[in-house]
């Protein structure tokens, strides 16, 4: 019931701050196509909806940069899905727009269900910021869906800074008014724009502009972290780098690129496992080296996920 990371494959996804950035845009040119023709911020958004392939894009990604999405798998030969499909329709109108609720009939979209890696159903997913998010599937109590709940909503804000939509329990949820637009939308934009087209140090400066004015914002964190990260590995040939590493288990250097490397491949344990082993084998500066790049990798994948909180006690052992 623990939320994975943020890519269904487990493979790190470092196109988190593009996904992002152009779920956003997409949303703010809706919002301005809606303004121009005359319709109210937010008028027309549900708390439940019924999703197919067709509108996706639209009604899943789209609305993703603004409130999390979560998606429910159902048929109705599944017999565990009436069970869970009303609770949590239940709940989406209780958690009063913290996140919506997309239900996707699997007999009638099957391409979703292939592409969404589903097994079994009933199955659960978030969508935030355009990315996907494996909840859990087949029914469950719903203290333990509240947690994932609960979960969700911190990564979204933590993460991305996605609020969720402001809604009083029992309001019209045909009317449900937008999130506010951060005033470094327009800055992030560009550093999501610049990180798309190889731009790396662009991005990076862009990054660090948003930092510098607002130390605390998820999103500028994430994108700088990931932005540094393809940038150390740009240019390096994975065998030399592997191969150096493996030759010699006490060069911190060339542990350290490796991990890069690992993290870059979707080897999160393996680049946590490395750098853990290297900070318990070295001492002094070579340590202390270590310790900081574990902790910049730690920022690539989120301090929400189960292996980043795994790595960090981990980490305490190897050095206390």
């Amino acid at each position: 019931m623990q939320p994975r990371n943020m890519s269904m494959s487990g493979v790190v996804d470092l196109a988190a701050v593009k996904a992002a950035g152009e779920a956003k845009q997409k949303a703010e040119q809706a919002r301005a196509e809606a303004a121009r023709q005359g319709v109210a911020p937010g008028a027309g958004v549900r708390l439940v909806l019924d999703v197919d392939e067709a509108g996706f894009e639209l009604e899943v990604l789209q609305r993703s940069a603004e409130v999390p999405v979560v998606v429910d798998f159902w048929a109705d030969w599944c017999e565990p899905c009436k069970q869970l499909s009303p609770l949590l329709e239940r709940l989406a109108q209780e958690y009063a727009g913290r996140f919506v609720l997309a239900k996707v009939d699997v007999e009638a979209n099957q391409l979703l269900f292939q592409q969404f890696g589903v097994q079994s159903i009933p199955a659960v997913f978030a969508v935030v910021a355009g990315q996907a998010l494996p909840l859990f599937q087949g029914a469950a109590p719903e203290e333990q869906i509240r947690q994932v709940l609960d979960q969700l909503i911190a990564v979204a804000e933590q993460r991305f800074g996605i609020v969720g939509v402001a809604v009083e329990p029992g309001q019209d949820a045909e009317a449900v008014p937008s999130a506010p637009v951060s005033p470094y939308d327009s800055v992030l934009g560009a550093a999501h724009e610049a990180l798309d087209a190889g731009d790396l140090g662009g991005a990076v400066r862009a990054y660090q502009n948003v930092l510098s004015d607002d130390p605390g914002n998820a999103e500028a964190r994430l994108g700088l972290a990931q932005a540094e990260l393809l940038q150390r590995v740009q240019g390096l040939d994975p065998q030399q780098v592997r191969k150096a590493a493996a030759d010699a288990p006490g060069d911190v250097a060339a542990q350290i690129t490796a991990a890069d490397l690992d993290l870059v491949g979707g080897h999160v344990a393996d680049a946590f496992g490395r750098l853990i082993d290297t900070v318990r084998r070295s001492a002094g500066e070579d340590r202390e080296a270590a310790r900081v790049r574990l902790l910049e990798l730690f920022e690539v994948i989120g301090p929400e996920d189960p292996r980043v909180t795994a790595a960090r006690t981990a980490l305490s052992r190897a050095l206390f």
